[in-house]
């Protein structure tokens, strides 16, 4: 009889990825694995493979759970400065309990040059954020809220570049002033 799992995978998951997040691929045991999951060695072998295919798992889960904060920042807003203001908001005003920064943006600093199934992965993360930018501003531009000589793609391009740069400012942890200042100033592109 087939043993059932004495774990939420989900759950273990979550924390794996936080302890990613927090502490970086290479930085990350596979003990240090074991004690913050909560699960034996062989339970995670067993369910998530080795340490990188876990790692692979926990950066896609991050991008699901970044992809969804971006969406209901958006969908907070009707005005596309509104939206905007509330993407980069989110990003810059993390919840107190999650780590500084971005899984995605410490991945690309840590692995994306030399591990390229890790870099394969953000390469299309950051492309699908910038189709994100780039939709959002092509509607705007069609409800005559974004002036039709500016570039959506090249808007988007800039945007995307930004909200990431933002991510990484987070780590240095910068007065809420100063972030929305960085905001602030980020936005006066469109408007102008």
């Amino acid at each position: 009889m087939a043993r059932t799992k004495a774990f939420e995978i989900d759950e273990v998951l979550d924390k794996a990825m936080r302890l990613f997040w927090t502490q970086g691929y290479e930085k990350t045991s596979m003990q240090d694995l074991v004690d913050t999951m909560g699960i034996n060695r062989k339970s995670i072998y067993d369910t998530f493979g080795d340490k990188h295919t876990l790692f692979l798992k926990t950066l896609k889960r991050y991008y699901a759970f970044a992809t969804g904060l971006f969406q209901t920042a958006s969908d907070s807003e009707t005005t596309l400065i509104g939206k905007l203001r509330a993407i980069f908001r989110s990003a810059a005003f993390q919840d107190p309990t999650s780590p500084k920064g971005c899984l995605m943006v410490n991945s690309a600093t840590e692995l994306a040059v030399i591990d390229p199934e890790v870099g394969a992965i953000l390469k299309e993360m950051f492309a699908r954020n910038q189709h994100q930018f780039a939709t959002m501003l092509g509607q705007a531009q069609l409800r005559g809220e974004l002036a039709t000589n500016l570039d959506p793609d090249a808007l988007a391009s800039y945007l995307n570049n930004a909200f990431t740069g933002l991510r990484v400012m987070t780590k240095v942890q910068p007065s809420d002033q100063e972030l929305d200042q960085i905001i602030d100033m980020t936005l006066a592109t469109i408007k102008s």
